[in-house]
């Protein structure tokens, strides 16, 4: 069984900062691209940002220059730091992750999901 656990979301004023994590536990053998993805009310998912496990990374372009993500391999842990936040980034964030458990093929786990508000 594989847990992903979020943490780090709140309430801020435009232009304030967040840092939201997310660490993956449970019988896990590898872990691959892990990621972070949002969901403002009424709107589909959309990818926020991606980390490979040799650290490439990928943007959306709404954020480029504001999000940076961030990993920690030893910990099967992703950072997502928010600067400059907009009211536009609200949503709720999620943490996804490719994890590989017992040698098994590679699948896509959820993070349960932290609210982010920005204020304006």
């Amino acid at each position: 069984q594989v847990q992903l656990v979020e943490s780090g979301g709140g309430l801020v004023q435009a232009g304030g900062a967040l840092r939201l994590s997310c660490a993956a536990s449970g019988s896990i053998f590898g872990v691959d691209n892990m990621g972070w993805y949002r969901q403002a009310p009424g709107k589909q998912r959309e990818l926020v940002a991606t980390v490979t496990s040799g650290g490439v990374t990928i943007y959306a372009d709404s954020v480029k220059g504001r999000f940076t993500i961030s990993r920690d391999n030893a910990k099967n842990a992703v950072f997502l730091q928010m600067n400059s936040l907009k009211p536009e980034d609200t949503a709720v964030y999620y943490c996804n992750a490719l994890i590989s458990i017992a040698m098994q093929k590679y699948r896509g786990y959820w993070g349960q999901g932290t609210q982010v508000t920005v204020s304006s």
